[in-house]
């Protein structure tokens, strides 16, 4: 693959991994509510799932995906109600001491949490679908190749800044909530209202 064609959709994908999105975002609440650490292992997960919608345009799943409205509305609303059942988890969570602040929750846990938030967006799919063909040619070499190398470099990418956003958030805010168990519910509560809002985009979202 062309050194210039690499470099321009590294670019491009750094560009809109600092886009607000529901990914992003996610991983921003998911650490400022159980620190850096944990942000991180999200991060993981969702880099996780970028390897599978990489083999699925690769091997073209996702195209049956966009063309299928059954496969799309059920991934929908798997992704709905799993962000609405985390949004119910924040809201009940209550103050905690500080020592069990940082990993509410096991590396599996979060990990999982961020791969599932992954794997049920299905706008994820389709914009692999759209995205990375712009930047592969067959007159290069076998596409499956090319798929396989730019997937690579989107999770490189976004592992760098997803990962920067989990440490910058996470630190930014563990020391008010250890010092605080109010600051502690009112992180709690925000963090379930935007885990209800992304529900709500997921669930507005269309083929």
């Amino acid at each position: 693959m062309p050194f210039e064609i690499l470099t321009a959709f590294t670019l491009a994908v750094f560009l809109l991994a600092l886009a607000p999105g529901p990914d992003n975002v996610f991983v921003l609440t998911q650490s400022s509510v159980s620190g850096p650490g944990a942000g991180i292992w999200v991060v993981l997960g969702l880099c996780t799932g970028l390897v599978f919608h990489t083999a699925a345009v690769a091997f073209g799943i996702a195209a049956l995906i966009k063309a299928s409205a059954l496969a799309f509305t059920t991934l929908k609303l798997a992704g709905a109600a799993y962000l609405l059942y985390l949004a119910w988890q924040a809201f009940c969570a209550g103050a905690r001491k500080f020592a069990h602040l940082q990993a509410p929750l096991s590396a599996l846990q979060l990990y999982r949490r961020g791969l599932i938030m992954n794997l049920t967006n299905p706008k994820v799919a389709i914009f692999f679908l759209a995205f990375f063909p712009q930047f592969t040619d067959p007159e290069r070499g076998l596409v499956f190749v090319q798929m396989a190398i730019l997937g690579f470099a989107f999770i490189i990418v976004t592992f760098t800044v997803f990962g920067g956003i989990a440490v910058l958030s996470g630190a930014g805010l563990r020391t008010l909530a250890a010092n605080s168990p109010r600051a502690q519910i009112i992180i709690n509560r925000m963090a379930g209202l935007i885990f209800a809002a992304l529900a709500l985009t997921v669930l507005a979202s269309e083929r």
